[in-house]
């Protein structure tokens, strides 16, 4: 049972602008009735009672929890800095 004829797909693929041969024309419809196909196989699952998902994979949450630890003293920051005025790091102007 066709649900997209040779003609619709021709139609499209005008409106795309792409230029297809004949036997591209008659494969791309075949594979697109073999994709509704298969949607219809699948819409026809009984899927009453399973949650949705939008994940095929059950994931945690993958953050960690907010800790507070000590930051660098401004000295121990800059020490391998190139260059450095008071407690910030000195860099070339990029800005025109």
């Amino acid at each position: 049972m066709a649900r997209i004829t040779r003609e619709e797909v021709a139609h499209v693929a005008h409106l795309a602008r792409l230029t297809f041969r004949e036997e591209e024309l008659d494969k791309f419809t075949s594979q697109l009735n073999d994709i509704l196909l298969y949607m219809d196989k699948l819409n026809s699952a009984d899927t009453a009672g399973v949650a949705p998902m939008t994940h095929a994979a059950v994931r945690g949450n993958a953050f960690r929890e907010d800790v507070t630890t000590p930051s660098l003293a401004p000295g121990e920051s800059l020490a391998n800095a190139p260059d450095s005025r008071g407690e910030f790091f000195r860099v070339p102007k990029v800005i025109e």
